[in-house]
């Protein structure tokens, strides 16, 4: 059995060829459930980690990143944001992955060293000042620079950080995208009459293989294109060295309904993409249980319209639409007994990995388990714990229904989510735990794949 830390990335071939019509399709070798009381390695003992919002592998300096976004308790919490680092080892000729491990917690600043807060910005300033209130969803590494790119869904904005997490650049949001209310003032603590809807920014972020350009996703519909009721959604290309947007294609969900949004964009090469949609439906601190729907599709530009100057509604949707094809995955199709053999709610990261022995590809798919934190309509914080023992032995067992809350760091003071009757908080009980699976994909299935380029 042949395990390295990568050793083998910079063999990665390009592959060449027109884009594939069918699959060999991508298989799923194993999954880790990763502790939900796990600390980062930002020194302070109450900061868990808050997982996968994001995941990105830098192939050229073998690293891995996983994107935790603006902190427990829904942006009314203090909360530095931050990014980890962490390693993996990979069985190269299996697929199968083992010891995680956060090896460095970078935390985000702007340039004169103020953290970068997940505070909402209506909790921190006036709604219309995004000031150090910031989301962050997607995150990607530069391959001619080394610097990190962090999309944010406040603004919704892009940005640049040097590898310390000092900013470095703020890229210009197209002023259509942005949180506009009829005065013309900005309301980035939630909907304007035009723009992104609360919550729903930028969420995905790929990046060419040269780094010339970067590509943010909307993870929905703008308010003025069909808000909760669109499925048209947009992606901006921009200029990676001037910071400006180049332009702008539309994308078609599946579906506007069960909070259906996307939550990763990956970059096959400079024109095509996976895009990972997704519905609010699985085992998370507050969803519904049934029915989940986690797909991955391949999508490619090229041939599309430029609708910068394009109003989109779901009539016109598919006459601008990139091409999409697929499901090329579906994350829902495998489960841990870890996590009640149920579907978590929150699949959000997305990254190919190195090249197996094979010449098959690991692909890693990670869920954001929000800090296993819910939070009631007056703002007060509690963990959420479940028995994912009794889930497995009854596959009736509603987890969510019968998951406890207990005041956040307390074990005492706990009721039952749903009911609110007082609760006792035993060892059957677990905080919602983050997870990765791992799929071996053909090479085939990534027909067009150019990795991100070695720089010296």
């Amino acid at each position: 059995m042949q395990l390295s830390r990568f050793s083998l990335a910079l063999s990665t071939v390009l592959l060449l060829g027109p884009s594939p019509v069918s699959w060999a399709d991508p298989t799923f070798v194993n999954g880790l459930a990763l502790p939900g009381e796990l600390r980062d390695k930002a020194g302070r003992s109450k900061d868990r980690v808050g997982y996968f919002s994001d995941i990105y592998y830098d192939l050229n300096r073998d690293e891995w990143w996983g994107l935790s976004d603006r902190g427990p308790g829904g942006g009314v919490l203090s909360y530095g944001t931050r990014v980890q680092r962490f390693t993996l080892d990979i069985n190269l000729a299996t697929g199968v992955i083992s010891k995680f491990k956060i090896v460095e917690t970078v935390l985000f600043k702007n340039k004169v060293g103020e953290a970068l807060n997940g505070i909402a910005p209506g909790a921190a300033l006036d709604a219309s000042n995004l000031g150090n209130s910031f989301d962050p969803e997607g995150i990607v590494v530069n391959p001619a620079t080394g610097t990190l790119l962090v999309s944010d869904e406040y603004g919704p904005s892009l940005y640049e950080f040097e590898r310390d997490g000092t900013l470095l650049l703020a890229f210009k949001t197209p002023e259509s995208l942005k949180p506009t209310l009829a005065d013309s003032s900005y309301n980035f603590n939630g909907d304007g009459v035009i723009g992104r809807r609360t919550n729903r920014g930028f969420e995905g972020l790929a990046i060419s293989p040269d780094g010339a350009y970067a590509y943010a996703m909307l993870q929905s519909a703008m308010v003025n294109e069909g808000g909760s009721n669109g499925f048209c959604n947009r992606i901006v290309k921009f200029d990676t060295e001037t910071g400006t947007a180049d332009a702008q294609y539309a994308y078609k969900m599946e579906a506007a309904s069960q909070g259906r949004g996307i939550s990763a964009l990956v970059a096959l090469n400079d024109h095509e993409f996976l895009v990972l949609e997704r519905n609010n439906r699985g085992i998370g601190v507050g969803a519904e249980a049934t029915p989940p729907n986690k797909k991955v599709y391949r999508i490619d530009l090229n041939g599309a319209a430029d609708v910068s100057n394009i109003a989109l509604t779901n009539d016109n949707c598919s006459t601008y639409a990139v091409t999409k094809t697929g499901p090329f995955l579906d994350l829902a199709a495998n489960t841990l007994p870890e996590v009640g053999n149920r579907v978590p709610e929150k699949w959000e990261g997305l990254a190919i990995g190195p090249r197996l022995n094979n010449g098959s590809y690991l692909l890693l798919a990670g869920t954001d388990n929000d800090y296993s934190v819910t939070q009631n309509g007056s703002g007060t914080q509690f963990d959420v714990y479940f028995n994912f023992a009794a889930a497995v032995a009854n596959p009736d067992y509603d987890a969510y229904v019968n998951s406890i809350q207990c005041p956040i760091g307390e074990v005492t003071g706990c009721v039952f989510t749903t009911g609110g009757a007082p609760a006792t908080l035993t060892a059957d009980y677990k905080l919602l735990p983050g997870v990765l699976h791992a799929y071996k994909v053909p090479a085939i299935d990534l027909t067009g794949y150019v990795p991100p380029n070695a720089q010296p």
